[in-house]
């Protein structure tokens, strides 16, 4: 098969023969944003990686209720291996995700819960601020956009909801859609050369969880038709994953409001929200202090995993390591030859591995080089993986 995504299918394997076969290559074709997938194509080799394999599980998982581990998936990346872990009952047996009686007070998410316990262990941090900057050129209709900010904001209960806590633990309250504004739009007018800087500053102020909501929307105004908006969300209620649906949806609310000036008729009504996902979690997931829970099990293998492991890794360093973080990092730009990411994408096609592993190998044999020795723990973003 060619490893080109942008070629189109070429028929070198097989057809769907059952209807699972069928549903699987949809599924497929539609995360690896391909027109056609054979059945026995590897997911790899058409330029999967273990980030839209997890989407892909995900998306598995809600259409035949079944968790496939990611293991498991490595091991048969076709969708006839999927298939076939289907058919042969491996996949483990999942409650279906869909939308739940509400308790009178709704937990978090795990992942909610631990970005809420750093947002109060840094309280005037703002590293977890999702930022989105647009340049518009031309007409800009600004009460269409202050009402589409609404009309999003109206969808996803993500963007309306604060975590005040009750005794020392943290709750979701959903706030109500009663037709006030909730999401103020905050206009400025400013000198071209004012922008980065104003940009900044919005960027850098911290959300306060409990009382705000965790959305910010400015639009910096150059000239009649020169803006710049900025979108900030705090990462409890946003990431990568969800901000393309989040500027999908704006972008509709927009077009419908300035079109017709009424609320876009939304092509699908969300079926569960983010609350219903986090009463899913706990249901699936069980409680730590039951020896049979799923949760006991994954949180013993990881105590056992992680046991003994270095608080920080000894490196020979420039300068000494600050006594509390300061969040000030940097990029340093790194051109890879072109030879040389073939090369390294096919020692990961070799190895059954993606780049990412085969790159973050690598830095493991660095760090123990400079001397962290030889068992090294490196923190990396996980988006869901």
């Amino acid at each position: 098969m060619p490893s080109n995504p942008d070629q189109p299918f070429a028929g070198e394997t097989r057809v769907p023969r059952t209807a699972r076969e069928e549903v699987l290559c949809g599924l497929f074709e539609q995360v690896l944003e391909r027109p056609r997938v054979g059945v026995e194509d590897d997911f790899f080799d058409l330029g999967g990686h273990s980030l839209l394999a997890t989407w892909l599980l995900g998306r598995i998982r809600a259409v035949f209720g079944v968790e496939i581990g990611i293991r498991d998936f490595f091991d048969a990346s076709s969708v006839a291996g999927v298939a076939e872990l289907l058919d042969s009952g491996a996949a483990e047996k999942r409650a279906p995700l869909q939308a739940m009686a509400r308790p009178e007070l709704l937990p978090l998410s795990y992942a909610q819960q631990r970005l809420w316990f750093l947002r109060e262990l840094e309280e005037d941090a703002a590293v977890y601020n999702e930022v989105v900057a647009v340049r518009l050129r031309g007409e800009l209709d600004e009460g269409a956009l202050r009402a589409a900010l609404e009309d999003v904001v109206g969808r996803h209960e993500s963007l309306r909801t604060v975590f005040p806590a009750v005794d020392g633990v943290p709750w979701q309250q959903v706030v109500p859609v009663t037709g006030e504004p909730l999401v103020p739009l905050e206009v400025r007018e400013c000198a071209e050369g004012e922008v980065s800087g104003l940009v900044d500053a919005t960027v850098a102020r911290a959300f306060d969880l409990a009382r705000e909501l965790p959305l910010r929307a400015s639009l910096f105004r150059t000239a009649p038709q020169e803006h710049v908006f900025l979108l900030v969300v705090h990462h409890i209620a946003c990431d990568g994953w969800s901000m393309g649906p989040l500027l999908r949806d704006l972008a509709a609310a927009y077009g419908a409001r300035g079109a017709t000036g009424e609320a876009p008729a939304w092509p699908v009504e969300l079926p569960v929200q983010y609350g219903d996902y986090a009463l899913w979690q706990r249901e699936v997931l069980g409680e730590e202090d039951d020896p049979g829970s799923l949760m006991e099990r994954q949180i013993a293998f990881w105590r056992d995993r992680l046991s003994g492991l270095p608080e920080e890794l000894a490196l020979p360093t420039d300068r000494p390591r600050p006594a509390v973080a300061t969040f000030a990092g940097d990029t340093v730009d790194l051109a890879i030859p072109a030879d040389v990411h073939a090369g390294l994408v096919g020692l990961a096609r070799e190895c059954g591995a993606t780049l990412f592993m085969v790159l973050r190998a690598g830095w493991a044999v660095l760090l123990s080089r400079l001397g962290a020795g030889n068992d090294i723990p490196v923190g990396t973003v996980v988006a869901g993986r």
